[in-house]
């Protein structure tokens, strides 16, 4: 880390999976087709529905903010991103957009009924901060929702090429721009720790298989940060080109990174 806390790779985005890539958005839309229904699930039984005004933080290609106006019919959602190059290409009623860093103070005005944020917090080195952030912008009665990875790779996991690369790849982010999925674990306590209520969490793991949107996902994310895994010292590219191949083939018995949603109330009447 540097003297500031950022990471000696720059931050998501800047070292690795840069918006201006050529497909990086077809990258984001692959995570969405593995995930969005799960989370329009989770988001339409904690209420979101009509009335709702809604922040989406790190909102991407815009997928979850478009299926919350068009699927759950809430009155507006704000979709924030550092880049908003992707989402500008929407055009939705009831759907804004902002270019803002979430880690900046006061990057928005709220309150929301939800606030979103999905494979966010996990390559924010000021993760906790941001909670405490986001939690000060839900309405009371709102909720907030966090989704991040979970890894589900262990010592005790058989190694398989695709465990092997796994491995490397959180090393590698963790050291270049400071992913840590160690930590996610412990949202719902960090949830009840800043005072929201009815806290729950779950864990959703997608099937990785032959072709599947999760499979290409993992392939091409793999591909982008090469260089920080190979510098790792734990693969090689001919390791990383062998789990690419293993991941499309009928040979591959793994799990994939888990999803954990965790979600908390915020005390007080309002919200939907």
């Amino acid at each position: 880390m540097s003297a500031g806390g950022v990471p000696d790779g720059g931050r998501y985005g800047e070292a690795f999976f840069r918006p201006e890539q050529a497909g990086e958005d077809e990258r984001i839309d692959f995570g969405a087709l593995a995930y969005d229904d799960f989370t329009m699930a989770r988001l339409r039984a904690i209420g979101a529905g009509p009335g709702w005004r809604c922040l989406d933080v790190g909102a991407g290609t815009g997928t979850v903010s478009c299926r919350l106006i068009e699927e759950a019919g809430v009155e507006s959602v704000l979709a924030v991103d550092r880049d908003v190059r992707f989402l500008a290409a929407r055009s939705v009623p009831g759907l804004d957009v902002l270019e803002a860093d979430v880690t900046a103070p006061d990057f928005v005005s709220g309150p929301f009924q939800l606030v979103h944020a999905r494979f966010v917090l996990m390559h924010l080195p000021e993760r906790a901060r941001v909670v405490r952030a986001l939690t000060d912008l839900v309405a009371p009665g709102g909720v907030l929702v966090l989704s991040d990875a979970v890894d589900l790779t262990s010592d005790r996991t058989p190694d398989t090429p695709y465990t092997a690369v796994m491995r490397a790849m959180w090393q590698g982010l963790r050291t270049t721009i400071g992913t840590d999925v160690d930590w996610v674990p412990s949202y719902p306590q960090v949830l009840r720790g800043v005072g929201l209520e009815s806290v729950a969490a779950e864990i959703h793991v997608p099937p990785l298989l032959p072709g599947s949107a999760l499979s290409r996902f993992w392939a091409d994310t793999w591909e982008r940060s090469r260089a920080a895994m190979v510098a790792t010292g734990l693969v090689d590219d001919a390791a990383i080109d062998a789990a690419a191949r293993y991941l499309g083939s009928g040979e591959c018995a793994a799990l994939s990174a888990g999803m954990l949603t965790a979600w908390g109330r915020k005390p007080g009447k309002g919200g939907g």
